[in-house]
């Protein structure tokens, strides 16, 4: 794999729509996000180490874990990277529909998906993404659902803030308050040809549970069903509004409050929020198993 993980934590980005958009969470966000960046400050974060020796053996030593094929890794970042992807590219259909609806582009709506269901199908994949990269760092079979939420309560970190910009980014912005519920009523009422048109789908359905189209889509059901009381009680006790998601938003970026699928397809497409916080938590799973077997 050409990709290096030491590089990919050293040039994460320290500022930019991503980084701010993701600062924008801070009231929202189970825990306290912060941007590390630079592999060395990483492993002397993570461990409290100091002694460069012992630092450099961390480092060398999570990187062999990186490399090694066999584990899930790789995979992992494959995931976080692709669904951001294939994601700025629904932004970009979703927002050319917004205009075909405004504009006299109406044309536009032919060939575009429907912003409300390209989004519900969109947070469903980057849901069931987080399911599986989280199998595939902690080395269980990818449909291992019932492990993932039991670790989701104790999600923290950078991982904690990927999961509540998720909830607020493509769930409430787009969709409002009671987004849960429109995207399990929208999943049950898609069939499996609608699943294979969707971009962000496509982008990563060879590591979607399923033996066909209909399992990976009720594998996706199944993961929003198993997730949705989680997300709607982060909504509820962290009070979670369209409106004051897009306050804090403009306190970073110059947002409108009267287009909110414009803004939906915006994030979509500008911010890389997954793949960001992601090399985030394959560092942070890297060093903390390096240190173990140190």
């Amino acid at each position: 794999m050409s990709q290096k993980i030491h590089e990919l934590v050293d040039h994460l980005p320290k500022r930019g729509l991503t980084v701010m958009a993701l600062n924008s969470l801070d009231k929202f966000a189970p825990g306290k996000w912060e941007n590390l960046v630079g592999f060395d400050h990483t492993i002397k974060t993570v461990t409290g180490e100091t002694d460069p020796a012992m630092v450099q053996a961390i480092g060398e030593r999570a990187i062999t874990l990186f490399n090694d094929k066999s584990e899930g890794y790789q995979r992992a970042l494959w995931l976080y990277q692709t669904v951001d992807s294939a994601s700025g590219a629904l932004g970009t259909a979703a927002l050319a529909n917004s205009i075909g609806r405004d504009t006299f582009l109406g044309f536009l709506e032919k060939i575009t998906p429907k912003p409300e269901k390209a989004q519900t199908i969109d947070l469903s994949v980057k849901l069931v993404t987080e399911v599986v990269a989280f199998c595939q760092i902690n080395g269980i079979p990818g449909d291992s659902l019932g492990d993932f939420l039991k670790a989701l309560g104790d999600y923290s970190g950078e991982s904690a803030t990927r999961m509540a910009a998720l909830v607020c980014f493509d769930g409430v912005v787009p969709l409002g308050a009671h987004f849960t519920d429109k995207v399990l009523a929208s999943m049950k009422g898609t069939n499996p040809s609608e699943l294979e048109k969707n971009r962000t789908f496509k982008g990563v359905s060879e590591m979607i549970p399923g033996r066909d189209t209909m399992g990976k889509l009720g594998f996706m059901t199944e993961s929003v069903e198993s997730t949705k009381g989680w997300m709607d009680k982060l909504v509820s006790t962290k009070n979670i509004t369209q409106s004051g998601v897009v306050d804090s938003l403009t306190r970073f970026v110059e947002v409108s409050k009267d287009k909110l699928d414009y803004l939906g397809a915006f994030l979509d497409m500008s911010v890389k929020y997954y793949e960001h916080t992601g090399i985030q938590t394959l560092a942070r799973r890297l060093i903390e198993r390096a240190v173990a077997e140190i």
